[in-house]
């Protein structure tokens, strides 16, 4: 956790295809959060509201030009968040280093590269770990077949046939809180349409709940049903707050190379937040 406590601090509200996230320019690391301060600080009604806050700090040596800190809305921090560094490298890009294009930041799933391409963000994310497919289990809606893989942070994916009557928060928190999930896992429904398309719903882990969407979600889906259907790459993907997120990589041997995320991410206010 970030550590100590501040008295106050300026923040960015950002969104990203509808995953919104608290923003903090932490470079001087002089802000200082405890674990239940992030967590008020997100409560929807007692707090600013988000899904998670994001903290940029210096990368130090090693030739990334940020550090980027993700905490879920729970307080607890996470490995890496796709839209999250969509976001950031949006609140980054008119900083020095990252005026010229792109942008690479460290994580602790590893080294993230941001990519502005016209009205939106490419990030390159690193290659994806721990893919199983057509596995089988009970939980507690009778033996359904699950694929799973870690785009960063633990994602299992769970195709139906239609998204709207997927039950994401019972059988989306059942699932999260697996036995055969020691620190927990993010569970994506989706369905693929006629078109070709995926429309994808997540229950988060950290959260605790359905967020409007999930890129490291977003990514492990559209992998694993390219690998499963044989759909072609990059697959276009609609999240449940209506934004399309793109996704690409390349097929290496059982895993993916040069994955990449693509999709909006956009400011939506800035204030003082004083604890």
């Amino acid at each position: 956790m970030l550590r100590g406590v501040s008295d106050s601090f300026d923040f960015v509200k950002m969104n990203g295809a509808g995953n919104d996230f608290i923003v903090v320019d932490n470079r001087s690391l002089g802000v200082r959060l405890t674990r239940e301060q992030i967590a008020g600080l997100c409560h929807r009604h007692f707090g600013i509201g988000a899904d998670g806050l994001l903290a940029a700090e210096p990368a130090g040596p090693g030739g990334a030009d940020f550090r980027m800190r993700y905490y879920n809305a729970d307080g607890g921090e996470a490995e890496m968040c796709g839209n999250g560094a969509r976001c950031f490298a949006r609140f980054v890009q008119s900083w020095p280093r990252a005026d010229s294009g792109r942008v690479r930041f460290l994580t602790p799933a590893g080294l993230i590269t941001g990519e502005y391409v016209d009205h939106e963000i490419r990030v390159n994310l690193t290659a994806p770990t721990g893919l199983q497919l057509n596995r089988k289990s009970d939980f507690g809606w009778g033996e359904m077949t699950f694929h799973s893989l870690n785009t960063g942070v633990p994602h299992v994916v769970v195709e139906v046939p239609d998204v709207e009557l997927a039950e994401v928060l019972a059988l989306g928190r059942a699932i999260r809180s697996s036995k055969l999930f020691e620190r927990g896992t993010n569970v994506n429904f989706v369905q693929v349409t006629g078109a070709g398309e995926l429309l994808v719903r997540t229950y988060e882990r950290g959260v605790e709940g359905e967020t409007l969407a999930c890129g490291t979600g977003v990514t492990a889906a559209a992998l694993i049903i390219h690998r499963v259907r044989g759909l072609p790459l990059p697959l276009r993907v609609k999240v449940r707050g209506g934004d399309v997120l793109t996704v690409g990589a390349a097929d290496e041997g059982e895993g993916f190379r040069d994955v990449t995320l693509t999709g909006p991410a956009i400011e939506t206010f800035r204030g003082t937040a004083k604890l």
